[in-house]
């Protein structure tokens, strides 16, 4: 099974940005993670993650060309405002999974 993480905008600054709602975990930590997790399952995790909206649009049409499984995204503030993200997404067949990384129910 192939699944493609993709983190979305500023993601890559996780640890450093904001440690009292997205914490210290750095997304090299999270990807690790990701990674054993997968290999304990018998899933192959493929992370991506840009700053770049069309970069992101390109890895998912890539995502469809490969045939991937199953997508986990977390688009961060791209969630909120991106069409062309969420028309992207629209061409896969597969399951797509959005995630947050802080608690969006404690939040002000």
């Amino acid at each position: 099974m192939k699944i493609l993480m993709l983190h979305g905008i500023n993601h890559n600054m996780f640890g450093k940005r904001d440690p009292r709602q997205y914490g210290t975990v750095t997304l090299d930590d999270i990807n690790a993670r990701l990674s054993a997790l997968g290999r304990e399952l018998g899933a192959e995790i493929d992370a991506f993650q840009t700053n770049s909206e069309g970069a992101m649009c390109e890895r998912i049409h890539q995502a469809y060309a490969d045939g991937v499984d199953a997508v986990l995204i977390n688009a961060g503030a791209w969630t909120h405002y991106s069409y062309g993200i969420r028309d992207a997404l629209a061409i896969l067949t597969c399951p797509i999974i959005e995630l947050h990384m802080s608690n969006i129910e404690t939040l002000n």
